[in-house]
């Protein structure tokens, strides 16, 4: 039954057609134990996926390039987050498309940072009243405010921490103001807005923060790109949310090809948006 379907797959979508794609966004999956990864690229105008390469970073890409090169694509614009790999690659392949920065990879990338300083200023810690205030409030810090329950007395408890610790409390109110970046009117007052986060970042006198303004400053270009182009790898995220949930389904895959398959037909699927 296997290779019933694998045949009705290949025919059906072997070689999908690359000469419509205009916007794009391009991720990685994790597929397997042994850091087994796949790259997807994904067209954002019909939802579909349109390459899927074995492993992660620019080699991943190299077939697609091929392939996009004799289809005669005019692609506009590339979602991306901010790894280096993605940002030669795009830039080398397609150097009149503008590459932009994916929104929550930014602000994720962001909170890693906010955690690491927190087990940081855990371990400096001389007192043990600052430890137990700074014990276990790392998910009160990534939470958004409105989301802290009272019940559980989340608020409070993350006030006392960012009370206690005062470059605790300036990454944490610059990480609340760091989303209105992609929330302003227009691309002049968003680079307005993100030179000023820039600047108290970099005046702050905190390492975490100064390195993430540095990091910023580098890729500005990409970030603002989304207001010409406001795209974001957010489909790809739930692409690859169904993946997953088609691989638990199916107890995994031992046949690789066929798995490739199954993700290029997986935008006709109905499978549920969880994981």
């Amino acid at each position: 039954i296997k290779d019933i379907q694998k045949q009705d797959l290949q025919r059906r979508f072997g070689k999908p057609k690359l000469k419509h794609l205009r916007r794009i966004a391009i991720d990685e999956i994790s597929v397997g134990k042994g850091h087994r990864y796949l790259t997807i690229v994904l067209d954002l105008e019909s939802g579909a996926v349109v390459h899927v390469g074995e492993g992660k970073g620019g080699d991943a890409l190299k077939a697609f390039w091929k392939r996009l090169r004799c289809s005669g694509a005019k692609i506009e614009a590339v979602a991306t987050d901010m790894s280096p790999a993605y940002i030669e690659a795009v830039t080398t392949h397609l150097p009149q498309a503008r590459l932009v920065f994916d929104r929550f990879h930014v602000i994720k990338l962001f909170n890693d940072k906010l955690s690491d300083l927190r087990r940081e200023l855990f371990r400096e810690a001389t007192d043990q009243l600052h430890k137990d205030v700074l014990k276990g409030t790392r998910w009160l810090l990534l939470k958004r405010p409105e989301n802290l329950d009272p019940k559980r007395n989340e608020p409070a408890r993350l006030q006392d921490a960012l009370r206690l610790n005062q470059p605790l409390a300036t990454a944490y109110y610059l990480k609340e103001q760091l989303g209105e970046v992609w929330e302003q009117e227009d691309e002049q007052e968003a680079h307005v807005f993100l030179l000023d986060w820039i600047a108290q970042a970099e005046c702050s006198g905190i390492r975490m923060l100064i390195n993430f303004a540095k990091t910023l400053r580098a890729h500005a270009w990409g970030i603002l790109a989304y207001y010409d182009f406001p795209i974001s790898t957010g489909p790809l995220e739930g692409t690859n949310n169904k993946i997953k949930t088609m691989k638990r389904q199916a107890y995994g895959f031992r046949d690789a090809e066929f798995l490739k398959l199954k993700i290029y037909a997986i935008h006709e699927s109905k499978y549920a948006l969880v994981g």
